[in-house]
């Protein structure tokens, strides 16, 4: 798969193309829907598939401080999207300047001189330009006028998670917030993920039997809840099970927040500086404050245990 940030890397010999535009955070079910409609027009074309997403999230520019919690760093999310069978995806550096420009200028920079689309795919809520002032009816208007077709998919995927409610980015979220790992890893379709570099903690893991990655998170990332879960924990290409802890190490009157992965059964990593991705199964308990260290390590090995049947196979 092609990977472009910003309209200059595009291929100067594009040809047409089957286009999609959004965010895409975390690739949930509902994300899949759509962008798999993309490639399958775009096979039946004979042309490629392109995903079009952006960098910032708008938010951040738009409200500056209200960058939502990211459910999947752009890798991430590229490697997902890859996994769908797209051709190429293009990054669009989301500045002010962008921002304001009107949806009949966005369609002809990206849509039409660009990207030389020849069907768009969207969501029915899909919004575009200066004030989010272009909708799918506008769209199709533009279409019509610069010669491409405009399909409208709908997303309303949903099942148990949230009482039923639509899947979207927006309720991954407050899954993962409240800890709901089954409801979260339902939108998904796959155990949501929190990737970064394993930095030197305080290393009482260590001291205790427990050895944990301490995981310097990618900035925004969707942190669970705090409490223990059950899960994985990938290092060079190797996924491990792991039982995960998420919060401020309360036993220790510990007051910096963070997530650290004990690989199960495994003896001497090392894996300091190393880039890691942590993926949470299931939530186990919540966060406490033990009175003593035994008591401390009989509820870790409790954890462990449980971590590692849930895990067992999987």
């Amino acid at each position: 798969m092609q990977r472009w940030r910003g309209l200059e890397e595009i291929p100067g010999d594009w040809g047409r193309s089957v286009v999609t535009i959004g965010s895409f955070d975390g690739v949930h079910r509902g994300h899949q829907l759509i962008i798999g409609r993309a490639v399958e027009r775009a096979r039946e074309l004979g042309v490629p598939a392109v995903v079009v997403t952006f960098d910032p999230h708008p938010r951040e520019v738009i409200r500056p401080g209200s960058h939502p919690p990211l459910l999947a760093p752009h890798p991430r999310r590229a490697e997902l999207i890859a996994e769908l069978g797209v051709d190429a995806v293009l990054v669009l550096p989301f500045t002010t300047e962008f921002s304001q420009e009107s949806p009949e200028t966005f369609v002809r920079q990206v849509l039409v001189d660009a990207l030389h689309a020849r069907v768009v795919i969207e969501g029915p809520n899909f919004r575009f330009g200066h004030r989010a002032a272009g909708n799918v009816a506008l769209l199709g208007e533009l279409g019509r006028a610069d010669d491409f077709e405009v399909e409208v998919v709908d997303l309303q995927v949903c099942g148990t998670a949230g009482d039923g409610e639509p899947f979207s980015s927006s309720l991954t979220r407050r899954l993962v917030e409240t800890g709901d790992m089954a409801g979260a890893n339902e939108v998904l379709g796959r155990p949501h993920r929190v990737e970064g570099v394993v930095v030197r903690g305080a290393q009482r893991g260590r001291d205790l039997g427990y050895p944990t990655a301490n995981v310097d998170t990618v900035p925004h990332s969707a942190i669970p809840a705090d409490g223990v879960y059950a899960g994985w924990l990938t290092a060079d290409g190797e996924r491990m099970p792991a039982a995960i802890s998420v919060g401020t190490n309360p036993t220790f009157d510990g007051t910096t927040r963070t997530v650290e992965a004990y690989a199960i059964d495994r003896v001497g990593l090392d894996l300091y500086g190393l880039h890691v991705a942590v993926d949470f199964l299931a939530y186990l308990r919540g966060m406490e404050k033990f009175d003593s260290i035994d008591a401390l390590l009989d509820r870790m090995a409790d954890d462990v245990k449980r971590a590692r049947e849930l895990t067992d196979g999987i």
